[in-house]
């Protein structure tokens, strides 16, 4: 019985529970059919609205249309005056086209026979700068004639950087070697430079390629070690060192890239025996360097001099002060001497005036009047003198 009960309360709970789920149901279906009504209604004026801006936009594209086709009547209108003008102008451009392509034509024979010329003028050239090439071989093909090449190149160098008197060409040494030049330097010391031109050396390697490379450096070597015996000299006052003159910059360039089979390089070789290479540039360098050394000594000596000058002066002017000031005693001496004189003077014409008031008239009358008065007033005088 109790079992029936308590299903008869489950089953009035279940269905109450289900009546309660209805009552929710229907309540949240009737909100979202108030919420559908709002959407469509929001739906209807929005339809509304399109239908309104289209037709909006139908009366406009009318009239948009209505104005292109104006427009494109007049670019069709424009087009064919244009082709018309245009048929024209490209006419006209043609003719100036033709007139100066023409004009160019032209202007080109011109220049092609300008440039024909100066080809022909430069084969001149050409020819010319091969036979003076040829002259140069000739000058060049002997020692001898390399060597006064040398020598006249040193020689003008020196003449540009140095005065006449601070350098010597040909200068001969106790030994009877001379040197292609010498420069006078301070304390009577001598920088000896020998021209060296060892063109056949070059000119082989040159044909011959690295392997005539060997003979260019041995004869470098042979000329640095024949410097170095004959042109320095202690005993005559050369200085520990001496230049060889390389009279071509091609020359000096490949004695400074070559190096011999021990890897030392050419021109430290030359060093090491107590020679300078130089090319022509850079003995000019060298002689402005030795130019201004000398300019400076000279101002060094200039100011020396100048020193001694006013040192000499100094001593005159102290030989004068002492002999102004012992004129400067002396006068104040005198000074002196008178100031006492002067005191003693002025005593004794006191005195004087003292007894000759005091006198007797009958004294006065017996005496020489003239005499014994005039002497106060010559007294006086020589004072006021």
């Amino acid at each position: 019985m109790n079992v029936i009960w308590i299903a008869a309360a489950m089953f009035a709970v279940v269905m109450i529970g289900l009546v309660v789920w209805v009552l929710v149901q229907n309540t949240q279906d009737q909100k979202k059919n108030e919420q559908l009504q709002t959407q469509m209604n929001e739906l209807r004026r929005d339809l509304l609205g399109l239908s309104t801006a289209q037709t909006k936009s139908t009366t406009k594209l009318e009239t948009i249309a209505d104005v292109v086709a104006g427009r494109l009547e007049a670019v069709t209108a424009a087009l064919k005056d244009g082709v018309k003008d245009s048929a024209e102008v490209t006419s006209k451009i043609t003719s100036e086209a033709q007139n100066a392509m023409s004009t160019e034509l032209k202007n080109t024979r011109e220049q092609i026979s300008q440039i024909q010329k100066q080809l022909g003028e430069v084969q001149q050239a050409g020819a010319q700068m091969h036979q003076t090439a040829q002259t140069l071989e000739n000058i060049l093909g002997g020692t001898k004639s390399r060597g006064s090449l040398g020598e006249m190149t040193l020689e003008r160098l020196l003449e540009d950087s140095l005065p006449q008197a601070h350098f010597a060409t040909q200068f001969k040494f106790q030994s009877g070697e001379a040197a292609d030049a010498v420069i006078f330097l301070r304390d009577k010391k001598l920088l000896a430079i020998d021209s060296k031109f060892p063109l056949e050396a070059f000119r082989r390697m040159t044909e011959e390629g690295e392997e005539a490379r060997k003979a260019f450096i041995s004869a470098v070597k042979v000329h640095a070690d024949s410097i170095s015996r004959k042109y320095i000299v202690a005993d005559e006052g050369t200085l520990d060192f001496a230049m060889m003159f390389v009279p071509s910059e091609s020359v000096y360039y490949e004695l400074l890239m070559s190096a011999d089979q021990r890897g030392m390089p050419l021109d430290e070789y030359c060093r090491s025996k107590k020679i300078v290479a130089v090319s022509p540039n850079t003995l000019y360098a060298h002689l402005c360097v030795i130019g201004m050394g000398m300019r400076g000594m000279q101002i060094e000596e200039n100011a020396k001099r100048l020193s001694d000058t006013l040192r000499g002066m100094r001593m005159q002017l102290d030989k004068f002060a002492e002999s102004f000031e012992k004129i400067g005693t002396h006068l104040k001496n005198a000074q002196l001497s008178y100031a006492e004189a002067d005191k003693r003077y002025d005593k004794a014409s006191s005195s004087l005036d003292g007894m000759l008031s005091g006198a007797e008239p009958s004294s006065l009358a017996k005496g020489d009047g003239q005499g014994t008065l005039a002497l106060p007033a010559a007294i006086a005088e020589k004072k006021s003198a």
